[in-house]
């Protein structure tokens, strides 16, 4: 009984809202004029200038020579693990 009312409700909304359809009425176009096609491609034009190479770059200066390294130190060769 609760839910009969809330069923009853619920199915008149549903039937309200089917019979709710906006109206739409399709109206014709007016006739476009004809359009203008584009015609062939013309010439190619002429090729352009070729520009200018650029500068090359000034060379650094030289660095400074290294100093000489130090003997490397000696290590004893490692023995094998006594049996």
């Amino acid at each position: 009984m609760n839910r009969s009312i809330l069923i009853s409700l619920f199915v008149a909304a549903l039937s309200l809202a089917a019979c709710d359809k906006p109206t739409v009425v399709n109206v014709p176009a007016a006739p476009a004029a004809p359009a203008a096609r584009p015609g062939p491609a013309g010439p190619q034009g002429a090729t352009g200038v070729q520009g200018n190479q650029g500068a090359t770059g000034t060379t650094g200066d030289k660095g400074e020579a290294g100093k000489a390294g130090a003997a490397a130190p000696t290590v004893p060769a490692q023995q094998p693990p006594a049996k």
